[in-house]
């Protein structure tokens, strides 16, 4: 006598997709070695046009634009290592020239003057609200809002990024042709000490949109808030 499960009609077996060839090839390193003239057989179309190549052909092609692109990778590498020493060297050179001035009130001229001609920065300019009383008159000690100054002390890394309209924008010379901008903090010690207030507050501004973007590293600004705000607290 039939059994019912002899006569319950077949399931359709499932269609051999892609990924199951793929899956299967992946874990059969032998197929191609047991099939060698596979490989001669199977072409490709090429990306550099509509003729066909072989799949060895392909792979060339594939391990050549490989290739092209950690050229390329390397040639940036290169090209940035190249800047960061050259900006590491002005930094050292303009530490220098403030290490160098003798009277303290010179030291802001140092500071901006420095910034702008060695960093090739247009606008640059800097206040100062924990000065001695006996630099009251000078122009980088002239009244800076609460506001500024709580922003300055919130700051534990340099700002870059638009002309938002800060207020600080108004230091510098040619404050409407500002498009982009750095904020550095100045305080006693390492920019990211939080507990430490600011002092002061120096600008950087361009009118080149992307010269401090949000997104640019900003590992030479920190240096330099730091290089400056020790050279300017020989004011206080």
């Amino acid at each position: 006598m039939t059994s019912p499960s002899a006569l319950a009609p077949a399931l359709p077996l499932s269609p051999i997709t892609e990924d199951d060839i793929a899956h299967y090839l992946a874990g059969t390193p032998g197929f191609f070695e047991r099939h060698a003239e596979l490989l001669a057989s199977i072409t490709l179309t090429s990306p550099h046009g509509a003729r066909a190549v072989s799949l060895q052909e392909r792979q060339a092609e594939m391990l050549r634009e490989k290739i092209k692109a950690l050229e390329h990778r390397v040639m940036d590498m290169v090209r940035h290592g190249g800047e960061n020493v050259a900006i590491a060297a002005k930094v050292q050179q303009w530490a220098c020239r403030l290490a160098a001035v003798r009277d303290a009130a010179d030291v802001p001229r140092a500071v901006t003057e420095g910034v702008s001609s060695g960093f090739d920065v247009p606008e640059v300019a800097l206040r100062l609200w924990e000065a001695a009383p006996v630099y009251a008159s000078a122009h980088f000690t002239e009244e800076v809002s609460a506001d500024v100054r709580a922003f300055a002390s919130s700051l534990t890394m340099p700002f870059c990024g638009p002309n938002l309209g800060f207020e600080a924008v108004a230091w510098v010379p040619r404050p409407d042709e500002v498009r982009s901008m750095a904020l550095l903090p100045l305080r006693a010690g390492a920019i990211d000490n939080a507990a430490e207030p600011a002092f002061g507050l120096l600008v950087l501004g361009s009118p080149d949109p992307q010269r401090f973007d949000a997104t640019m590293g900003t590992d030479f600004l920190v240096r330099m808030a730091e290089l400056a705000s020790s050279a300017l607290q020989r004011l206080q």
